[in-house]
């Protein structure tokens, strides 16, 4: 009988947000794939979990997803977790994924820690409606990139390096969303949690009196929607 994989969301700050299923999971596993076991080492011996660790990262994943794969088969459980949140999610995860399901292995995955749901909730832009980009090219297409960003009506959502804050503001400037609403959501459920919030421009002078430091997620006002004229539609 083959065995299943368990995509578990481990915190993306605070330990205590964990569940007590992910716990039970990681404990019950015949062992652990981690993006970084150093990291994962950490969280374990936290909780009094002796799984054992297999690396599996993007400088890997591709050469050791048959063997993983195999070892599900022969009815081995494993979780997947990443160095925070939600593997897959701007992280390794997809590849093993896509294998599972072409071999018709269960995979199971467990709600938890995300890092862009809160700051989209915090930010004071509509949730209704929106799209996660994750992170941008650092180079090769990124200005083409946050142009068509722009070109969308609902929030936008995306991560970024500190290194890069400053040059993301000052490109949204540059194409002309100087007057957007944007929140930066930065250190999510850490102690140094915070929100900036304003327009585009008034949140790149902020952070050029106060360098980035963290991990950022950015929340970014949707492109206005132009209402047409009644008059223009019976014309």
């Amino acid at each position: 009988m083959s065995g299943k994989l368990y995509i578990v969301p481990t915190p993306v700050g605070n330990l205590e947000d964990i569940t007590l299923r992910a716990i039970r999971i990681l404990k019950d596993v015949q062992f652990i794939l981690a993006e970084d076991t150093r990291t994962s080492k950490f969280l374990l011996r936290h909780f009094d979990i002796s799984t054992p660790l297999q690396a599996y990262h993007m400088h890997n994943e591709h050469k050791v997803v048959s063997s993983i794969i195999e070892k599900i088969q022969s009815g081995i459980d494993i979780a997947l977790v990443s160095d925070a949140g939600t593997p897959g999610i701007s992280d390794p995860g997809y590849l093993l994924i896509r294998a599972c399901v072409e071999n018709d292995i269960v995979v199971e995955c467990l709600p938890g820690a995300t890092a862009f749901v809160p700051a989209l909730v915090v930010s004071g832009l509509p949730t209704d409606t929106f799209v996660f980009e994750g992170f941008l090219p650092h180079q090769k297409g990124r200005q083409k990139k946050i142009s068509n960003l722009l070109e969308y009506e609902c929030t936008v959502v995306l991560y970024e390096s500190p290194y890069r804050v400053v040059k993301f503001l000052e490109q949204l400037v540059d194409a002309g969303a100087a007057q957007r609403k944007i929140a930066s959501v930065r250190e999510i459920s850490k102690k140094f949690e915070s929100v900036q919030r304003g327009t585009v421009e008034e949140v790149l002078l902020f952070f050029k009196n106060n360098e980035p430091k963290g991990e950022f997620v950015f929340v970014l006002e949707g492109k206005p929607v132009v209402k047409k004229n009644k008059k223009d539609d019976i014309e």
